[in-house]
């Protein structure tokens, strides 16, 4: 099935960060002028093997991949063995440790079978950078040096707060950027994809492969996931990472403990759904027209089939609602037919789960107030009659809402 340009451009550019929008327009224009000329673009994602374990903030960039691939582009999957001895100090606020080569080819092992969880084998190229960078002589080296300026790299924010407080950057640092650009030259590629961490390196590519008679690659560069905690950076070391190489239940749970106003971010850089679709998912969200536990679902259900399929999240769906959900509810509880919406503080007064709507309302504050797991914030929310609901209130006390039966209308006989 043959894509227009407008589609491609619709789907590639979506979730991308630039430093500014003129960077983003540029980008995409040439982007736009490079898909018309009407040939597989050549894509490339470089990975260095710095750790053994890839978590969901290193598959952003490979879903990006994806899509080119989708798309029918030439991929490249480029395993960065050269460059990790080198340690890329793009985002990192000290000196990244040197790897040995033995320590390196440990780790690819698993990058690569993890990556393949993602990406289409029978469509990607597999390369190591170390066919072309281990070749380059010291005078090679030093002609790409002669392209930039000292200057040019401490105004990179991190070297820059480095040079403020007096802390060491050590000149192997500055090499990384070249040979990561010249990667690019080797490639002959026309797209780069990485997160914004990676700005000053591609653009680097850019001019070396200027430099060498090539047309500059086109910059295709990728928030930034944040871990559950909404917040900071993906990062093992953090605690709140969400790595690939788990369990579907495990993939799942940690997904739904995402707080809801990263949801966005999420469906954006992680899910396939097409950009109008996430966009209509969250103005029904923003119109009360869908629960954001069940958008939460709807994304724990689609990033964990990506990784496992269909089956095996409907499986951990169920195994969370099971265990999650209903954990610490009661074997039995009393129900109550509800016939109509009606306000939550209406409902639990008029159940007498609390002495008075000013302690309904002191609940509500206090986050002690749930229906089906979801915490209820608003003093305004209504719950709906349909199917069996658990509203809990406090720690002890369930009762089961069962959505009333409309009534039938007798049949008239013919």
């Amino acid at each position: 099935m043959k894509h227009s340009i407008d589609d491609q451009i619709a789907v590639l550019m979506r979730g991308t960060r630039y430093g500014d929008e003129e960077t983003r327009r540029v980008m995409e224009q040439e982007l736009r002028e490079r898909l018309a000329e009407g040939r597989p673009l050549r894509v490339y994602l470089g990975v260095d093997p710095t750790a053994p374990d890839l978590h969901l903030g290193h598959s952003v960039p490979m879903r990006k991949l994806a899509q080119f691939q989708e798309f029918g582009h030439e991929c490249t999957f480029l395993i960065g063995d050269f460059t990790a001895m080198i340690g890329d100090p793009s985002d990192k606020d000290k000196t990244r440790p040197q790897l040995t080569r033995e320590q390196v080819l440990a780790n690819v092992e698993t990058y690569t079978r993890q990556a393949f969880k993602i990406l289409d084998p029978k469509k990607t190229k597999i390369r190591y950078n170390s066919e072309w960078l281990s070749k380059l002589t010291l005078a090679d080296t030093v002609r790409l040096a002669s392209h930039f300026t000292v200057a040019q790299f401490l105004e990179r924010e991190n070297f820059a707060q480095r040079y403020a407080r007096g802390e060491p950057i050590y000149l192997h640092e500055f090499f990384y950027a070249l040979m990561q650009g010249y990667d690019a030259v080797a490639l002959e590629t026309d797209v780069q994809i990485g997160g914004t961490d990676q700005t000053f390196n591609i653009l680097a590519g850019r001019r070396i492969q200027q430099f060498f008679g090539q047309k500059p690659q086109i910059m295709i560069t990728l928030g930034i996931l944040p871990g559950t905690d909404g917040r900071l950076k993906m990062s093992k070391s953090l605690g709140n990472a969400i790595p690939i190489d788990t369990t579907p239940e495990d993939m799942y749970g940690k997904l739904m403990s995402i707080p809801d106003f990263a949801m966005r971010t999420y469906f954006d850089l992680l899910t396939r759904f097409h950009p109008n679709e996430i966009e209509r998912i969250f103005q029904e969200l923003e119109a009360g027209v869908r629960h954001p536990r069940d958008v939460k679902m709807l994304l724990a259900r689609e990033v964990t089939s990506i990784f496992f399929g269909e089956e095996a999240a409907a499986e951990a769906e169920a195994y969370f609602v099971r265990v999650f959900q209903q954990r610490e509810r009661p074997e039995e509880m009393p129900t109550h037919e509800l016939r109509e919406p009606q306000n939550i503080i209406d409902l639990m007064t008029e159940l007498n789960l609390v002495k008075s709507r000013s302690e309904a309302r002191r609940l509500i504050q206090q986050g002690g107030v749930r229906l089906d797991g979801e915490r209820i914030t608003s003093f305004d929310f209504v719950v709906e009659p349909k199917g069996t609901q658990v509203l809990r209130v406090g720690k002890h006390i369930f009762v089961e809402l069962r959505g009333a039966q409309p009534e039938q209308e007798p049949q008239t006989q013919q």
